[in-house]
């Protein structure tokens, strides 16, 4: 009996070390949305089809979006847009919760969601908890996201740069709600990153105004290499840049085919709301 529970034991010791590793997330592709980068909101049906069809132009990627739940109002503050009750003098809130539907349709289709805030000179901590309370239950929810554009924000689109116990503080914070949960940061200047912490986090690129597609590869380049092996993504589409993306075929796939080219630890595309309607137009959706 004593030799058989030694065979056991081992036999058990040597399938866990053999046990595959779990796998990463895999390249999500889709589009940013904020309530006010489009003209209009053609509604949640559309915000669907968009995902779906951003995600179909890279073959074995998921639909994903970055959906904007806080916006910055100036003057340190963030607008949160569902009802929240919280001490904090900058954080103010809506009567209705204008997210809770997209993402009930996005639960049942397959879409993977970043909630992000514009935080301003809101506690992140409060914010994180506010934000991962309110909507954690939905199964389509895959982290928090930080504009690190306006973290305490003198109201300029800069920002303050992201320490490392500031980074390790918020990702904690939000894998006590799920530690499956990932930050993401997002800033144009790799200088406002975490200089080292890297574990949890994707590093997400906003810049534009770029004055060519070989511009726009040569800096998305040098900011994967940058932060690699740690996951990074980008948010491209700008209005600032469509004139020469604007040229192109199919621009959202053309620019995504890029950076994935130069950038293997690319794991998110976005492409931005405020031209969302001219390259996923709305007479496609469903």
């Amino acid at each position: 009996m004593k030799v058989f529970l030694i065979c056991a034991v081992l036999l058990t010791v040597l399938l866990s070390s053999c046990a595959p590793a779990k796998a990463e997330p895999g390249l999500g592709a889709g589009f940013r949305y904020s309530t006010y980068g489009p003209p209009i909101n053609p509604g949640p049906d559309y915000w669907l089809s968009v995902g779906q069809r951003m995600s179909a132009k890279f073959p074995g990627s998921h639909p994903e979006a970055i959906w904007i739940v806080g916006n910055f109002l100036g003057s340190g503050k963030t607008y949160l847009s569902f009802q929240a009750e919280s001490d904090d003098p900058n954080i103010t809130s809506g009567y209705v919760d204008m997210n809770d539907a997209p993402l009930n349709l996005f639960d049942e289709r397959g879409i993977k969601v970043w909630l992000q805030v514009e935080s301003g000179d809101a506690d992140m901590l409060t914010l994180i908890d506010l934000v991962l309370n309110q909507y954690k239950h939905h199964p389509s929810v895959i982290g928090f996201g930080v504009d690190v554009e306006w973290y305490k924000s003198d109201g300029s689109a800069l920002g303050t740069p992201v320490s490392d116990a500031e980074a390790e503080a918020w990702v904690k914070a939000i894998r006590a709600h799920n530690p499956e949960y990932r930050l993401f940061l997002k800033h144009w200047d790799k200088d406002w990153m975490p200089p080292t912490v890297r574990d949890g986090i994707v590093f997400v690129n906003d810049s534009q105004q770029f004055s060519s597609f070989e511009h726009m590869d040569e800096e998305f380049s040098a900011w994967g290499a940058h932060f690699a092996p740690a996951g990074v993504g980008y948010q491209y589409g700008y209005p600032a840049d469509k004139g020469w993306w604007g040229k192109l075929e199919d621009p959202a796939a053309e620019i995504g085919k890029a950076i994935l080219a130069q950038s293997p630890n690319t794991v998110s595309l976005f492409w931005v709301d405020f031209t969302v309607l001219d390259v996923f137009p709305v007479e496609e959706s469903p």
